[in-house]
């Protein structure tokens, strides 16, 4: 008959084993580019499988913060043998400089591609200056 110890250590075993039989909760960066155009800065973030539901953009002190989660919910009941898709929270920061105009920042999420337009304020726009 087993000791009440070989007992806890049997189930502490057992816990270890079924941690490792789920997929694990994870963070990751998406990939980001970042372009420039006429009128700001288009950077776009790749998330595929992300509901826009599960993203959260926003600016705090001049930071442009996009965090969320891949929900992996879908995948409840499977058991993984290998995987290298992006499952859990992630995370990305952007420092804004002043001219962009934080009041006009425009997000759309498509096809697994966030992309989130930043204009340049309009001080900052370059502009022609009549010569007299």
């Amino acid at each position: 008959m087993a000791s009440k110890k070989e007992l806890q250590v049997a189930q502490k075993r057992e816990l270890e084993k079924k941690e490792e039989t789920t997929i694990p909760a994870r963070i990751f960066v998406p990939n980001a580019d970042i372009y420039e155009t006429k009128d700001g800065l288009n950077v776009v973030l790749e998330m595929p499988g992300v509901d826009k539901n599960s993203v959260d953009v926003r600016v705090e002190d001049d930071v442009l913060k996009v965090d969320g989660k891949l929900d992996f919910s879908k995948y409840k009941g499977l058991q993984p043998v290998y995987t290298e898709y992006n499952i859990g929270h992630f995370s990305r920061s952007f420092r804004l400089f002043g001219k962009i105009d934080q009041s006009k920042i425009a997000a759309e999420l498509k096809d697994g591609v966030l992309s989130l337009m930043l204009p340049l304020a309009e001080k900052a726009k370059p502009r022609a200056i009549q010569v007299n």
